[in-house]
């Protein structure tokens, strides 16, 4: 993921914006469980640690957009 607080995802528009966490939501949940992406992004505008976590969340959807647009695989590491 994305360490640097200088490279984050900065969508076109609220239609990119939901694409991108569309392809993240079920990992999302499944990761923090009693939590929604939802939750993160609110507490971001006043925590670090959601800021921080709902970029790297959302740097993973820009690949996973990425890789759907090249026609690539996308590979879980979990799996």
């Amino acid at each position: 993921m994305l360490s640097n607080s200088h490279n984050f995802v900065r969508p076109a528009d609220e239609a990119e914006c939901a694409y991108l966490e569309s392809l993240i939501l079920e990992d999302f949940a499944r990761c923090h469980p009693g939590e929604t992406l939802e939750d993160t992004k609110r507490r971001a505008s006043f925590s670090k640690e959601d800021r921080g976590l709902l970029r790297d969340w959302m740097a993973l959807a820009a690949i996973r957009a990425a890789a759907e647009r090249a026609g690539a695989p996308i590979l879980i590491a979990a799996e």
